[in-house]
């Protein structure tokens, strides 16, 4: 019965429009649906865990860090799975999971529960359901793929906008053991129809092309599937100044987005009036990433990701030098362009560079450092506010790392071996 309502659902659709564009807000939807994973959400209950179980916020930042590391190096893994299976198979397992570690979280009771439920909670979360959702879009999409990912990538900056004001709000009323459970609840709610109904994990699984339009080679045959296989990519200089700019970016960004109410309160805003920074930093960051979607498809990448680190060094700066609601304002905005052009290179790099065959199993190594930086982000900081109780300058000197790495993307090219004449190499793979 499922299976029919699936295929009849499918043929209403694809009479009318190319089926990716239904794909695309199911993905959007999922990566919304990440938000009880992400460090812009677990980063308010850090408050309310110290004052119940009597941690300091180190010990939970080393908590959050261990965790995030464990649950990275279980990425490669995964992305082998997606390449045999396909995401969409993946995605309604993993819902299921995320609800059920959000309602566990609910008990946690000391510290090694808390690690326990953090690491969970980024697995799945942050790590497995992205990495399906940007695999997935990416096997729907080849010509558009930029502007595709930043739209399926508007999920985030919209979690981003509604969880943590809605969150603190329920942490308040009802108490942060409550919040998780409705969290998980919801998530099962929200997720789990449309990722059921909807959801194949590429076009030619139903018949269809990339983008809806047939791709044919120089010899009129229809194009194959093509890419690098993982060995290949870790052979080429490309991967490692890849993963290198990503390092960076998610340890940076998750940084800020964990310390973001405590940083902003040390500069005078309130409890309220900091979180609500993160709605201005949602919109901001749901305006710009269809843009810089955009954008990645027609300019040079290396002079998109080059620019986005330099974004990532304004925020860092920026922060520092809040006095009022206006400089937090400003700094929301910047903080929103900064995880507009984060989200999107987090997508867009691997199939653009290594290209679609064994993307599941690239994606997953380079997702699993990328999260290994998100592991270390938070602790710099909450290390520098229990010894020195500021965080200024250690942000200001976080700042030198994505300058660095500005200059080193500038070198990126693709690799030699997507170029050789035996590779088809799609339309992003072709762009100078």
């Amino acid at each position: 019965m499922l299976t029919g309502l699936r295929q009849s659902l499918f043929r209403t659709v694809n009479q009318r429009v190319f089926y990716g564009w239904v794909i695309l807000p199911v993905a959007a939807l999922t990566m919304f649906g990440t938000g009880p994973g992400q460090s812009h959400l677990i980063g308010l209950f850090f408050d309310p865990l110290s004052q119940e179980l009597g941690l300091s916020r180190t010990a939970i930042a080393a908590a959050y860090g261990a965790a995030t590391l464990v649950a990275a190096f279980l990425l490669p893994k995964l992305g082998s799975v997606i390449d045999r299976v396909g995401p969409a198979r993946l995605l309604w397992i993993l819902t299921l999971a995320l609800g059920l570690a959000c309602v566990l979280f609910s008990f946690a009771s000391s510290w090694l529960a808390i690690a326990i439920g953090f690491g969970c909670l980024r697995f799945l979360g942050q790590g497995s359901l992205m990495l399906s959702c940007n695999n997935l879009v990416s096997q729907w999409f080849n010509r558009k793929r930029g502007f595709a990912l930043g739209i399926m990538s508007l999920g985030f900056p919209i979690s981003m906008a509604v969880h943590p004001p809605l969150c603190q709000w329920l942490i308040e009323t009802i108490g942060w053991r409550e919040t998780w459970i409705w969290l998980g609840i919801s998530t099962w709610i929200i997720l789990l129809p449309p990722i059921i109904l909807l959801a194949y994990n590429k076009p030619e699984q139903v018949g269809l092309a990339p983008d809806g339009v047939p791709q044919a080679n120089d010899s009129g045959e229809s194009a194959v599937m093509t890419g690098l296989t993982r060995g290949e990519a870790l052979r080429s200089s490309t991967f490692y100044i890849i993963t290198a700019s990503l390092f960076a970016l998610s340890m940076l960004v998750t940084a800020l987005h964990v310390e973001n109410k405590g940083i902003l309160m040390k500069h005078g805003l309130s409890a309220q009036d900091a979180t609500s920074m993160f709605t201005i930093t949602g919109i901001t960051a749901a305006i710009t990433m269809p843009i810089i979607g955009r954008m990645l498809d027609r300019f040079r990448t290396e002079w998109m990701l080059a620019g986005g680190l330099l974004v990532m060094a304004a925020s860092l700066v920026s922060v520092t030098l809040v006095g009022s609601m206006t400089g937090a304002v400003i700094y929301a905005v910047i903080f929103g362009l900064n995880n507009a052009a984060t989200m999107n290179y987090v997508a867009f790099l691997w199939p653009r560079y290594f290209g679609r065959k064994h993307l599941g199993s690239i994606q997953g190594t380079g997702q699993m450092i990328v999260i290994v930086g998100a592991s270390l982000g938070p602790l710099p900081l909450a290390m520098a506010l229990d010894t020195s109780g500021t965080y200024d300058w250690t942000l200001r000197s976080l700042a030198l790392l994505p300058i660095l790495l500005a200059v080193v993307a500038l070198f990126l090219r693709a690799p030699s071996a997507l170029s050789r004449p035996t590779a088809t190499a799609t339309h992003s793979d072709r762009k100078p």
